[in-house]
């Protein structure tokens, strides 16, 4: 880190009074992004999606428990797992701090995985959370939202990288799911907003890949940190669940 440039105090508060404009410019764009999304057009949710809920079956009206906004988050668990995704997992760290502020702008946030509700509250009970988690197995549900893939999909999503042997973070991603890679890449992250009025429900809104890294806020305190991610040509190598940081190197 000592290569960087060393500046008088006179030096940085120029360079940071510069910074300070880019930031508030972001800061003005991202506003106006939050506005455009607002005014998206909605798509009536037409299928009859059922899941599987600590409150027994439920349809997609009933998961926004009595609010008028449902935030999904789309968690990479799928049916041959036997562990949700790392990443995923570094996100779902934060939702039962957020829960509570989120519901008091009438909204409800849960995740869903086509995983099994067996292995869903077995994984959530190993990480100990509390938000609520539902299956969409048997569903087409995920399918729909762009978050899973068929088999015959799959070429088309991922192209090449499934050709030969697999890049380092799909193979690491799979290991660390318990699954094979055509398995693990299968699923894959979102999330999707909904809005319910009069009992019809309309999907308001999706993002997948990078565009779910706002759930991410250990990246924002990266981002300000000296070195930045740090990650190099890894991004998300060295991600790991909250409960196995140091466990390599007790190996």
């Amino acid at each position: 880190m000592m290569d960087h440039k060393i500046a008088s105090r006179e030096e940085w508060q120029t360079a940071r009074d510069e910074l300070l404009r880019r930031e508030k410019e972001h800061t003005r764009m991202g506003d106006e992004l939050a506005r455009q999304r607002r005014e998206l057009p909605w798509l009536p949710v037409e299928k009859g999606y059922r899941f599987e809920t600590d409150d027994g079956t439920r349809t997609l009206a009933e998961l926004f428990d009595d609010r008028s906004q449902l935030l999904v988050y789309h968690f990479m668990f799928g049916p041959t797992y036997q562990a949700g995704c790392p990443t995923c997992s570094s996100i779902a760290d934060t939702i039962d701090a957020a829960l509570p502020h989120v519901q008091a702008r009438d909204a409800t946030m849960v995740c869903v995985s086509r995983a099994s509700f067996e292995k869903v509250q077995a994984y959530k009970r190993r990480m100990g959370w509390s938000f609520p988690w539902a299956s969409s197995a048997g569903s087409d549900f995920n399918f729909d939202f762009g978050v899973s893939y068929t088999d015959e999909q799959l070429p088309s999503v991922w192209g090449s990288l499934l050709e030969g042997e697999p890049p380092p973070i799909l193979r690491q991603l799979a290991a660390t799911t318990g699954t094979d890679v055509t398995g693990c890449v299968s699923e894959g992250p979102g999330l999707s907003a909904f809005a319910l009025v009069d009992g019809d429900v309309y999907h308001t809104y999706s993002t997948h890949a990078r565009g779910c890294e706002f759930l991410m806020p250990y990246y924002s305190l990266l981002d300000r940190a000296p070195k930045g991610r740090d990650e190099g040509d890894s991004p998300q190598m060295w991600l790991r669940r909250h409960d196995e940081y140091g466990l390599e190197e007790e190996r």
